[in-house]
């Protein structure tokens, strides 16, 4: 009989532990499937830092994760934007104003930084304007760049004629090693790729952005019109997330760095040195897309012949995501 009830006993245990471990599994399912999540496309540049701040902000938050998916180089990008594989990315200003000509339905959110760009040459060279680079090599990410149209701008204040200059375009990442073995004479890009010249010797400035256009912009944060219209909440958070990572890579620029590092697959030291060295390389406040600063951007590419013709500026740019207030994120 004490056989029966210890058998019964088991088995009454096993039913208890099968039920809990199913209810487990069912909440389980219940809460990942409650957490909306969200791929953002993003280069490692410094112009895209609150993108992984972001994601790492989120790792942990049980409404919303905004997974951070690292790309090389924009035209591998903006094809699996094209394609639906990505909602929302961080995209040169002219290239996503281009997608916008070509039928792609997303509009510019939100900005990733201000400055944040510089143009190296060989430590030894003995290039010290514009006008010494006539006949060299240019390296830029994108002819659909701010990097282009500020060169372009600043090869016309010093009357130096656009065909002087032999622009070639080379992934961001690639750039230091192509001026270490001379393939090419200068580059301009987002950093951190401009400082790694400097601290392996073999670079230095010979502009910084913001010495050309004072609070330059590179890079914008778009997202496609239908996940707008059918999940405005998830783009509301994604817009604030990015909003107080800015806020708090601001102030917290070493523990930025230490987050960073591992998403862009880089030495922590080198992304510390771009974001102290000076403290106004790049900053991460200001970012909301006035219409003033887009129009200039979008002139400029109409212009260089990049954009066929003008694009009415309602079509380019949502505003209504952006939150009134812009708290520092806590991480």
């Amino acid at each position: 009989m004490k056989n029966k009830k210890w058998i019964v006993s088991i088995v009454l245990a096993a039913v208890v532990l099968g039920g809990l471990g199913v209810m487990r599994n069912h909440f389980k399912k219940k809460s990942e499937t409650a957490k909306k999540v969200l791929d953002v496309g993003f280069l490692p540049v410094t112009c895209h830092l609150t993108c992984p701040v972001t994601d790492f902000a989120t790792s942990r938050n049980p409404d919303y994760r905004f997974v951070s998916q690292r790309f090389t180089d924009f035209p591998t990008m903006a094809e699996a934007f094209k394609a639906g594989r990505l909602k929302a990315a961080f995209f040169i200003a002219p290239m996503a104003m281009k997608l916008r000509e070509q039928g792609v339905k997303a509009k510019i959110v939100y900005l990733g930084h201000r400055d944040g760009s510089t143009v190296m040459v060989k430590k030894d060279s003995p290039i010290h304007n514009l006008r010494d680079l006539e006949g060299k090599k240019f390296a830029i990410p994108s002819r659909y760049s701010n990097q282009y149209l500020v060169i372009r701008k600043l090869m016309k204040d010093q009357g130096v004629a656009p065909e002087k200059i032999q622009f070639v375009e080379i992934p961001p990442p690639e750039m230091p090693a192509a001026l270490a073995n001379s393939s090419i004479d200068a580059y301009f890009v987002g950093e951190p790729h401009a400082a790694k010249s400097e601290l392996n010797g073999v670079g230095r400035v010979l502009y910084h952005a913001k010495d050309i256009w004072p609070k330059f912009i590179s890079c914008v944060l778009i997202v496609s019109e239908d996940l707008m219209a059918n999940n405005p909440d998830i783009v509301r958070e994604l817009v604030a997330g990015i909003a107080e990572s800015g806020e708090w890579a601001e102030t917290h620029r070493e523990k930025a760095a230490a987050v960073a590092a591992p998403y862009y697959r880089q030495d922590e030291k080198l992304l510390r040195y771009v974001l102290t060295t000076p403290g106004d390389r790049v900053s991460y406040r200001m970012l909301t897309p006035e219409d003033a600063d887009i129009k200039v951007i979008h002139d400029m590419a109409v212009e260089a012949g990049l954009l066929a013709k003008p694009i009415e500026l309602s079509q380019l740019v949502d505003r209504s995501f952006i939150p009134k207030e812009i708290k520092s994120r806590e991480l």
